[in-house]
């Protein structure tokens, strides 16, 4: 560095202030972002931990100071990471991040970004992630070093400042005042998060013990296949989920083109013989991970994350497809979205699964929905039945999943054949456009894509249904909150569909309402119940109060 020495420290001292206030400015949005909503408002708050923090570094002796600063730099810099996460999650998936058990869920998104956004982006994307969760704890930990010599060197000043600055947490704490809606200003945010980390993660160990106990207790696990399902004998059963249907596209009034294709698929299933009853679940998540769901459903289990479903998909758990299969069905899962491996169809029990491979799709590549829920029904009829057995059957319509870039009309059946048709419907450019153009265009795709699949199933059943089809349609989870909006319950529709009122009348004390829309004031029962009350309902026990 050239010119005289005076110029020289005056640059160093204007290059230590900038370094200075750039180490405070890592450190206070580390210690404010938990609990922070996305907005750059919600991180004008006033953390306390920053008070207690100066006031220790100003207390202890240089060489403890050091450590101590490292130390607690390094920790907040990897609560930071976890906050991160914490508000992707909630903003995905409507529930805080668990480090025990949705660790695996990172590869899974990799997945899913990869088959939106093209494996190069994906990569790139995933690399990044990488470096910033290693950079933080060592920039935080670097940050809070500096920070320490300079208050250590203005001991009176930092105290000052403290002391001036308590009286304001505590009257902003008493008040709760806010500048965003639900975040306050003054916050503890870092120590709770420390704090609720180190509770959570021996309370997500011991589920691990506790969940497996649960696996063992199962009425139905010794009953003998003929005494299963003994009033379903000759009929064809099909569980249909349809991605992120839940509460709010049957009742919420912006989704007023969900409700009218549900009030038009009751008339014209009434007008071909059908009853329907319907009521609602409740889903173990909400926002995404479908297969939890599923578990849920067929298991009798609540199975809310990747730890539980593990020790259940190696468990001999009876599920309602076994069971089917125990009592002489067929069994068969339709998986659209499956593009690869699938060990968990052997402890469900299918005897067959066809993934994306098997259904030969020949039309435009839609990303991670696949194909169009009409192909899949379609294709359901060409290859679901393998011999004379009643078929029981899992149906997986993946349309309505975000970002729902492709909602093409229902066409004429005799016009599916291998996909090609659906090629000149589908429109050009970034299905992930729509997250651009604002929440009403958010939900209004999603809308659509709701719509499509149901307004699909109704036509199915029109023209493939008989007399043996009894159909069960529900959601999975309710759409992310993007959709929804904040504090939405986790309900989803459920809906039954069959010709024979002998059917109907055995779920009658269900209190389930006519119609495929349940009302706001439908049963609700949690999906882990929903096992056990379907094989009681349909087997030769007494029905359940």
């Amino acid at each position: 560095m050239s010119g005289p020495p005076e110029a020289r420290a005056g640059r160093g001292r204007h290059v230590g202030r900038v370094l200075t206030a750039a180490a405070a400015a890592l450190v206070l949005v580390a210690l404010v972002l938990p609990g922070a909503a996305p907005t750059p408002a919600a991180l004008l708050r006033l953390p306390v931990d920053a008070l207690a923090g100066v006031v220790l570094l100003v207390l202890l002796p240089a060489r403890p100071r050091r450590v101590t600063a490292l130390v607690l730099g390094a920790l907040l810099g990897v609560l930071a990471v976890l906050a991160l996460l914490d508000l992707g999650f909630r903003a995905v998936l409507d529930r805080p991040f668990d480090p025990v058990v949705d660790a695996v869920l990172l590869a899974d998104a990799q997945r899913f970004l990869a088959g939106s956004l093209g494996p190069g982006a994906a990569t790139a994307l995933a690399v990044a992630a990488a470096l910033l969760a290693l950079a933080l704890p060592v920039g935080t930990a670097l940050a809070a070093l500096r920070l320490g010599r300079v208050v250590a060197g203005h001991r009176t000043a930092a105290l000052r400042a403290v002391a001036a600055l308590t009286p304001v947490w505590l009257a902003c704490a008493l008040a709760g005042a806010q500048l965003v809606p639900g975040v306050p200003v003054a916050t503890a945010g870092a120590s709770v998060l420390a704090a609720g980390t180190a509770v959570g993660v021996p309370a997500s160990l011991r589920d691990a013990g506790e969940f497996a106990a649960r696996l063992e207790v199962d009425p139905f696990a010794d009953t003998p296949g003929a005494e299963l399902l003994t009033a379903l004998r000759g009929k064809d059963v099909v569980i249909a989920f349809v991605e992120s249907y839940g509460r709010d596209a049957v009742q919420d009034p912006e989704f007023a083109g969900v409700q009218a294709v549900l009030a038009d698929g009751t008339r014209r299933l009434d007008a071909a013989g059908y009853g329907s009853r319907s009521g609602f679940l409740t889903a173990p998540v909400a926002g995404g991970n479908s297969w939890l769901a599923h578990s849920t459903f067929l298991s009798g289990l609540r199975v809310d994350d990747q730890q539980r479903y593990r020790i259940l998909t190696g468990s001999d758990r009876r599920t309602l497809t076994s069971a089917f299969g125990a009592a002489g069905w067929e069994t068969v899962a339709v998986m659209p979205g499956t593009t690869g491996a699938w060990p968990e169809a052997a402890f469900y029990g299918y005897d067959r699964v066809i993934d994306h491979a098997a259904l030969a799709y020949r039309g435009p590549d839609l990303g991670w929905a696949t194909v169009p829920d009409q192909y899949t029904l379609s294709a359901f009829d060409r290859l679901a039945r393998d011999g004379d057995a009643p078929l029981m059957a899992e149906l997986a319509l993946v349309s309505s999943h975000a970002p729902w870039g492709f909602v093409p009309p229902v066409l004429d059946w005799a016009a599916i054949g291998d996909g090609a048709v659906y090629g000149p419907l589908a429109p050009a450019g970034d299905p992930d456009e729509v997250w651009t153009r604002g929440t009403d265009a958010v939900r209004a795709a999603y809308g659509r894509a709701i719509g499509y699949s149901l307004a699909s199933l109704v036509s199915w059943v029109e023209a493939r249904g008989d007399d043996d089809l009894v159909l069960l349609v529900l959601g999975d989870h309710q759409p992310l909150p993007v959709v929804t909006g904040e504090g939405a319950t986790r309900d989803v529709p459920i809906s039954v569909v069959t010709r024979d009122p002998a059917v109907l009348d055995r779920i009658a004390g269900w209190g389930w309402e006519t119609g495929l829309r349940p009302s706001p004031g439908a049963p609700v029962q949690p999906m882990e119940d929903f096992r056990d009350r379907f094989l009681t309902a349909f087997g030769p026990r007494e029905q359940p109060a």
